[in-house]
């Protein structure tokens, strides 16, 4: 459909009201594909003149969605990332951008709260303790909501709606209960955790039910799927047929806080009642649970590999690390989550003992900045400083730094030529939905060299089985691999990377996309989206 441009800035007065979906969605108004996320696709930037605009966010997401939502009419519903402002819709491009506003404290209760002090490390193994608050799980419901509210909004009769991510994952069954006539999809990006640890949320049925509301749930590994749809059976007692689930009918209701069919106490203490055959027809709904590993713009890593200016920037960052004979790189957030510590201890521990020389060996660790305001990622902060402090202090010769700490974000360009700059790429990630990174080193590779060293607790490793897989906890394990990888012969270098540039070039984020959406559309009878 065709719609006026509206100023981003201006006020949007129905923005913090109840939704009233509006009557004429079935007479061909709202949007035929709409996308729900905690971000919406674009950034606001201050331009060298001193003017404000938007720019198109550069993230894997939006470069795999943003085709689909041109060729389909799309619209994107997310937070435009400042708190307190209420702006009114406004297209991008081809996009329609929809803004939901958050106040001050939405942003600590729903963001910092909920999503990341909860649900965070809930899903990730519990490496770092989850807090649980009433007056958070309150706010991540009513800020669920409100992205649901919008969405019904804004979605045509009969739309194909994709809610993306653990921020939003009481939307689905809101939206159901909006807009029955839709269709909807849920991405899971992190892991879903063991039926053991997911029963620690107080809220877990709440969760499980919101999920529930999609048609297709996908999820990064076969085995998060798995975690999922036994959850679902153990706490909701729904008969589950190997990747499908059958939701009864009645557990669509409204009201997220009540009691669902099943349990003999309230929505999220109650007992399940097991359901051991397939209900009869015409009383579940079919919901499908499994893996959809995401991946990355390979074209584009692969195209910037090529560029003469960033094949000059990576020799010249050789040449700045005093051209040692292999340079080690870490890529991360700075997240407890990412194994830092291990891969540090690891490299440490080779200096120690001689297994590496400085001159020889070089490690760059980028560490992009990461939710600074939560006091376990200062404390995180401090330590990997000190750590880098005293290898440095230990270690460091005049013309060859043992170490080099950057504790920035940098832009794709520079990120590819780091890439190319290094030999061997440590993913010591202790639990990760799928790493993106490991991908993007393999794809920014020009020829058949560099090793991947590769945890096996990360979704990658399910597909890039030819990188050199490790346990990060077991720091002999970690230090006898990145001994392998300095050390390893070229032709078998080459075949592990021939291999994994395969997997990464076949695999790549348009396919992930495209293959969610097929499925969705097969499931459901509706039209697909494409690109």
């Amino acid at each position: 459909m065709t719609t006026a441009s509206l100023s981003p800035g201006g006020v949007c007065s129905y923005a913090w009201k109840v939704c009233h979906v509006p009557e004429n969605t079935e007479n061909g108004n709202g949007y035929d594909f709409v996308v729900v996320a905690n971000r919406l696709a674009v950034n606001h930037v201050t331009n060298e003149d001193g003017t404000t605009g938007w720019e198109r966010s550069p993230g894997g997401l939006v470069t795999a969605l943003a085709p689909l939502m041109e060729s389909s009419e799309g619209a994107w519903v997310g937070w435009h990332g400042a708190a307190d402002d209420v702006l009114e819709p406004f297209d991008h491009g081809d996009m329609h951008l929809v803004p939901v506003p958050l106040s001050s404290d939405d942003i600590e209760d729903y963001y910092e709260g909920f999503s990341n002090g909860t649900l965070w490390p809930l899903y990730h193994d519990v490496i770092a303790r989850p807090d649980f608050h009433r007056h958070w799980f309150e706010a991540y419901r009513r800020v669920n909501q409100r992205f649901a509210e919008h969405t019904a909004q804004v979605a045509a009769h009969k739309a194909t709606v994709w809610v993306q991510d653990y921020q939003l994952q009481l939307v689905p069954a809101m939206l159901r209960d909006l807009r029955p006539d839709l269709t909807i999809g849920f991405f899971n990006h992190i892991p879903f955790p063991p039926p053991g640890l997911f029963a620690q949320l107080p809220w877990r049925h709440s969760v499980l039910r919101g999920l529930l509301g999609a048609d297709l749930i996908g999820f990064q590994r076969a085995s998060d799927a798995s975690n999922f749809r036994r959850a679902v059976h153990n706490r909701m007692g729904y008969y589950v047929e190997d990747e499908l689930i059958h939701v009864p009918l009645q557990s669509n209701a409204p009201d997220h806080g009540s009691p669902l069919v099943g349990f003999n106490a309230d929505a999220d203490r109650g007992t399940a009642v097991r359901v051991s055959t397939a209900p009869a027809a015409g009383v579940a709904r079919l919901v499908e649970a499994k893996e959809f590993p995401i991946s990355i713009d390979t074209a584009t890593i692969t195209a910037l590999a090529k560029r003469e200016d960033i094949i000059a920037r990576s020799q010249e960052i050789r040449e700045e690390l005093g051209n040692p004979k292999t340079v080690l790189l870490g890529v991360d957030r700075l997240d407890y989550t990412k194994g830092i510590r291990h891969r540090m201890k690891a490299y440490e521990e080779l200096l120690q003992n001689g297994s590496l020389s400085v001159g020889q060996v070089c490690l760059v660790q980028v560490a992009s900045p990461s939710r600074e305001g939560v006091e376990s990622y200062r404390l995180l902060k401090e330590e990997i400083e000190q750590t880098v402090g005293r290898i440095s202090g230990e270690y460091d010769t005049l013309s060859h730094p043992a170490i080099r700490y950057l504790h920035h974000s940098y832009p794709i360009e520079e990120m590819v030529a780091l890439y190319m700059a290094a030999d061997v790429m440590l993913v010591t990630a202790l639990r990760d939905g799928m790493n993106l990174v490991a991908k993007e080193y393999v794809a920014a590779r020009r020829g058949d060299d560099g090793v991947l060293v590769l945890s096996e607790f990360t979704g990658a490793a399910d597909q890039l089985r030819q990188a050199l897989l490790i346990n990060p906890h077991d720091v002999d394990e970690l230090k006898a691999a990145i001994l392998r990888a300095t050390t390893m012969d070229s032709d078998d270098a080459s075949a592990r990377m021939e291999n994994l540039r395969r997997q990464v070039v076949h695999h790549d984020v348009r396919r992930w996309a495209t293959d969610f959406l097929d499925r969705l559309g097969e499931l459901t009878g509706s039209p697909s989206v494409k690109g």
